[in-house]
């Protein structure tokens, strides 16, 4: 059969049959002047072809062939007669009814009424309507209200009430290609209108073009002229409910009204549907439920896109009261009675019920005259008191509960709403599980690849696998892998949407809490997938890993993170990768409610758990330093998005701020990682460090500092070599810069409160902590120091002030001077220029010289390499303006050398100042005041000094006699210089126990070094008498030496000369 042109068919020829045979029957008098008394006799053939038709065709076509059989029929009644030879050939050319519409004989519109009236086509006549143009629709209802009017039976009076009540629940079809073709011939056909002179390309159900409120005025019209002929209880149920639904709707109801929830929404069709299969005589009780569902959604959706009239409004308001009156008593009399409740009494308390509400809700809100409020105040008094005696209907229905089975045929049938269904479906714990729902799952899938679907299935298996419902673990498994192939078709956000669900749901177990006996095979791929990643990481394989990821980690998210976080520190160069991979899944930065570490994000909680503190090698600590850099700044692949799963104050906060203790191993990594995270988040554009309370972070970094002050006191172990105070003092220069740079992210008092906190805080600290932050508190708090600094300092109190400390007595000023010369070269510089000695009182310089070797006695040991080097530079300053005198002792010269030794002066006083310094040290009064490892410290102080006594005299030796002034070269000098410097070392080594010696060992190899290679370059007979003597001088230095092994190594590099 053919649906689309308008040919002759099989079918078409059928219609034409019946129409004879009613032509014939109706002889000698022409089908054009049928009455309503004639249809009955007349009108039986032309509805058995109908039916021939019906039942030789699916029920699908047999309702599309309906609605072309009635176009025709229509068309036909409205084609203009008669038909002039001239027009003939045209219209076989543009017509496309003029063919079918031969075969059919002229009939007039009691045919076309009648017709559908014996149909039943309520709904059909109601689309074909719609589709006319504006006046021929209003014409063409006034013919069809005229034509109920006369000889009004009750078949007639219940078609009419069907047809109001589908004119309401009408909404359109713009796709329907016959009511467009239908549209377009009532324009050609009425070619003197200038209204249809042009007709529109295509068929638009529009409210402006046909417009509903002025046909539902028509209708309720109607209503009156054969409100006499409504005779039965049903029929006056149905007219008082379509009037209440007419006024509810299209007057009542807000503009734009808000859609009723799914759920009330399903309860309102389960209601529906259940009222229909109780009623035995309900057109709808025998059809299949989604035929039910799709006619239930019609009656509950009804909407509105205008306003009936003020006038036609007030009219249905008295008219109804006027009819509550007059059939109130019969019609609760009936309601109240042991008849059970069929779908038009359910439907008029429905109806009625939700017209009360709307009408309570319109008096309150709307502006009304005295008269249009008396009007409505005495029918919402008439409505309420009626339903006050009815309420029984509405009540106790005790129908069998079918909302699951109206939901999955609305997902099956993909209707209106099917997505809110399909979002009950996947929530319902009482349906999960049964053969219906598993069905509908499997048939639907597609339907269900949706974030907040996929969650909420994974919720309602985990629920109700935990029951003691007995459901088959073969059913469970099938079901949980349905999910999980529709959470593998999502997208990657929504599957991070999915996994944050889970985490937030069931915590860092995942599915695997309560399903891990339905996920078979997950170790197995947590083995493959993570051997593979080993062995692809690449670019090109981030998609695929991330993809094989999303499975493992919604399954079990501590195990599938732990395993990374491990391989990320473990397997060499594998951390960027397995770090792009973590960070493709924002989800796993979350807080955990509980637990051990109750207060961190998950993947903190994994690293702590998994490899913090556990490092076997530096190159395992390298690469979780390289990690969590790529999990705070990750690095964005092409087409993978990220986000990181780290923030710096978190970082700061778990593996940096409880750490900051020397007697904690982690310490000095957990520096490395604080200076790590400033410096890579130093150019973000929000203060992160106010999120971390960056003034205690602060006073945490000054009590490690103050605990350098004290090192070689401390009673515990030291986790942090003394060398490593540099880097702690270039962090917390670092953080003060960064927030001082930000402090107008601070109020003004809060930033004063604040530093005002701090510096009490430091007032516990020694006294040179304090001075570090002078830029930090410059302009609100004065430098405080000990005060006998002011004895040798020209200090201004404007900037300075002195406090008593413990330790700082009579005499002790030239110490504080020296410390506050260690904190920073600009501070050095300051001192420098503010020290009181008379360089022109000899005894004011020797006594500033005692003083000074004194202080610096003190300093060394607890010096940091940086601070040693601030000392070295001071020194040579001392000594270029002659504040310092060094007098150099001819204890290791045999004969007084007539040599220039004025361009070396200064190095050879900084070797005999370290000698004398270690002298000072190595004495009675202060052998014991460091442990072995304070002596390896300040020897490796010395080295560094040394070796750069060593450039530094090579670096003149270089520059040549032109630039000294002189005539020969300095190689006898440099060579002279050698050997001191050779004895000061073995001297030193001699004072100290011979385990803490290797450094001097080793530099004095590097001097012998020096001394032959420079040698070798004056091969003159003096220059070999010389060196012979030179060596034995050498050797008898090198004989006090021990142990053995060095003692002999030396005297072999001395022969070799």
């Amino acid at each position: 059969m053919d649906l689309g042109p308008l040919n002759i068919c099989e079918e078409m020829t059928i219609l034409h049959g019946g129409f004879l045979l009613a032509e014939q029957l109706f002889h000698p008098k022409a089908l054009a002047e049928l009455t309503k008394s004639d249809w009955e006799h007349v009108g039986r053939p032309i509805m058995e072809a109908l039916r021939e038709i019906s039942s030789a065709t699916a029920h699908a076509q047999s309702f599309s062939w309906k609605k072309k059989a009635l176009i025709i029929i229509w068309a036909k009644v409205l084609q203009p007669c008669p038909v002039t030879p001239s027009d003939t050939e045209t219209r076989w050319q543009e017509d496309v009814f003029f063919s079918v519409g031969n075969m059919i004989p002229t009939i007039n519109h009691t045919v076309l009424f009648e017709l559908l009236k014996s149909l039943g086509a309520s709904e059909l006549f109601i689309q074909l309507l719609m589709a006319l143009p504006t006046t021929i629709c209003r014409t063409e209802l006034e013919r069809f209200l005229e034509h109920m009017t006369i000889d009004t039976s009750s078949k007639d009076v219940a078609f009419f009430l069907d047809v109001w009540w589908e004119m309401m629940k009408h909404r359109g079809d713009q796709q329907d290609p016959l009511l467009s073709q239908f549209r377009t011939m009532a324009h050609k056909y009425l070619p003197s209108l200038d209204e249809f002179s042009h007709p529109p390309k295509r068929f638009k159900s529009d409210p402006d073009v046909c417009p509903t409120m002025s046909l539902l005025a028509m209708l309720l019209n109607g209503l009156k002229q054969i409100q006499d002929r409504i005779l039965g209880p049903g029929m006056k149920c149905c007219a008082l409910a379509n009037l209440a639904d007419m006024l509810t709707v299209f007057a009542l109801m807000e503009d734009d009204p808000q859609e009723v929830s799914a759920t009330m929404y399903l309860d309102k069709l389960a209601t529906v549907i259940s009222v229909w299969n109780s009623d035995t005589q309900n057109p709808y009780h025998q059809q299949a439920l989604a035929e039910k569902v799709k006619e239930a959604e019609r009656d509950v959706s009804l909407t509105s896109l205008a306003k009936l009239p003020s006038e036609t409004i007030f009219v249905g308001f008295e008219f109804m009261h006027s009819l509550l009156r007059e059939w109130g008593e019969e019609l609760q009399a009936m309601l109240n009675s042991s008849q059970g409740t069929n779908y038009d009494s359910f439907r008029l308390c429905d109806s009625l019920t939700s017209f009360s509400q709307n009408l309570k809700l319109y008096l309150d809100t709307t502006s009304l005259s005295k008269e249009e409020r008396q009007v409505v105040s005495e029918l919402a008094d008439c409505v309420r008191d009626f339903l006050r005696k009815t309420s029984r209907v509405l009540k106790n229905k005790g129908f069998e509960d079918i909302t699951a089975s109206i939901a999955m045929a609305i997902i099956e049938q993909k209707m209106d709403r099917h997505m809110e269904m399909c979002y009950i479906f996947a929530s319902e714990k009482k349906w999960a599980f049964s053969d219906e729902w598993v069905a509908c799952l499997v048939n639907n899938t597609a339907l269900f690849r949706e974030p907040d679907l996929v969650l909420r299935l994974l919720e309602t298996v985990m629920e109700v696998s935990t029951t003691d419902r007995a459901i088959p673990e073969s059913q469970i498994k099938q079901v949980t892998d349905l999910i999980l192939e529709c959470y593998a078709d999502l997208s990657l956000p929504d599957k991070n949407k999915v996994l944050s669900g889970v985490l937030h749901s069931w915590g860092r177990k995942g599915l695997s809490e309560k399903l891990l006996a339905y996920l078979e095979g997950f170790q197995e791929d947590l083995n493959t997938t993570f051997n593979q990643l080993t062995q692809s990481a690449s670019e090109q394989g981030l998609a695929k890993a991330v993809a094989s990821m999303a499975r493992l980690v919604i399954v079990h998210p501590e195990i599938t993170v732990k395993k990374m976080c491990s391989m990320a520190v473990i397997n060499l160069g594998t951390h960027k990768f397995l770090a792009q991979i973590l960070t493709a899944f924002p989800a796993l930065r979350f807080v955990e409610e509980q637990g051990p570490n109750s207060s961190s994000t998950f993947v903190v909680s994994c690293l702590k758990e998994t490899v913090w503190t556990k490092f076997s090698t530096a190159k395992e600590e390298k690469q979780f330093l390289e990690l969590l850099n790529c999990l705070m700044n990750p690095v964005k692949p092409q087409g993978i998005p990220v986000a990181a799963l780290l923030e710096p104050d978190e970082v700061l906060k778990e593996f940096v701020l409880p750490f900051l203790m020397l007697d904690v191993e982690e310490v000095d990594l957990s520096l490395k990682i604080f200076i790590q995270t400033l410096e890579a988040n130093a150019c973000l554009e929000e203060y992160w460090l106010q999120t971390c309370s960056p003034f205690p972070l602060i006073f945490s970094l000054c009590q490690l500092l103050d605990s350098f002050s004290k090192y070689w006191q401390l009673p515990k172990k030291r986790c942090l070599p003394l060398d490593r105070k540099d880097l702690v003092i270039h962090i917390l220069e670092l953080l003060c810069e960064i927030v001082l740079a930000n402090a107008e992210t601070f109020s003004p008092d809060t930033w004063i409160k604040s530093l005002s906190w701090l510096h009490r805080k430091l007032e516990q600290l020694d006294w040179t902590v304090g001075l570090r932050l002078k830029n930090f508190f410059e302009g609100h708090f004065k430098c405080e120091v000990p005060a006998t600094l002011f004895e040798i300092c020209k200090l201004s109190e404007d900037a300075w002030t002195s406090q008593a400390h413990p330790g700082y007595g009579p005499g002790t000023g030239l110490l504080a001077w020296m410390e506050c010369c260690c904190i920073s070269r600009s501070i050095s510089e300051q001192m420098l220029s503010l020290l009181v000695v008379d360089v022109g009182n000899p005894e004011e310089v020797r006594l500033f010289s005692k003083g000074f070797l004194v202080a610096l006695v003190q300093v060394m040991p607890w010096c940091s390499p940086q601070e040693w080097q601030y000392l070295l530079q001071l020194t040579r300053r001392l000594l270029e303006k002659q504040l310092l005198h060094v007098p150099y002792s001819l204890e290791y010269i045999q004969f007084v050398p007539l040599l220039n030794l004025k361009p070396f002066a200064q190095e050879l006083q900084l070797s005999v100042l370290f000698l004398r310094v270690f002298q000072f040290l190595c004495s009675q009064s202060c052998h014991n005041w460091l442990p072995v490892e304070g002596w390896s410290q300040v020897v490796r102080l010395l080295c560094s000094s040394l070796t750069n006594i060593l450039d530094s005299v090579r670096l003149i030796q270089s520059v040549g006699p032109w630039a000294q002034g002189q005539e020969q070269d300095l190689t006898q000098e440099t060579l002279f210089v050698y050997t001191q410097v050779f004895c000061h070392v073995l001297h030193i080594m001699a004072m100290l126990h011979p385990e803490v010696c290797e450094p001097l060992y080793v530099l004095a190899l590097e001097i012998l070094t020096c001394y032959e290679t420079l040698s070798k370059t004056n091969p003159s007979i003096s220059s070999l008498l010389q060196k012979v003597n030179e060596q034995r001088f050498l050797k008898s230095i090198a004989e006090n030496i021990s142990p053995e092994e060095r003692r002999q190594t030396l005297l072999q590099k001395i022969s070799n000369f």
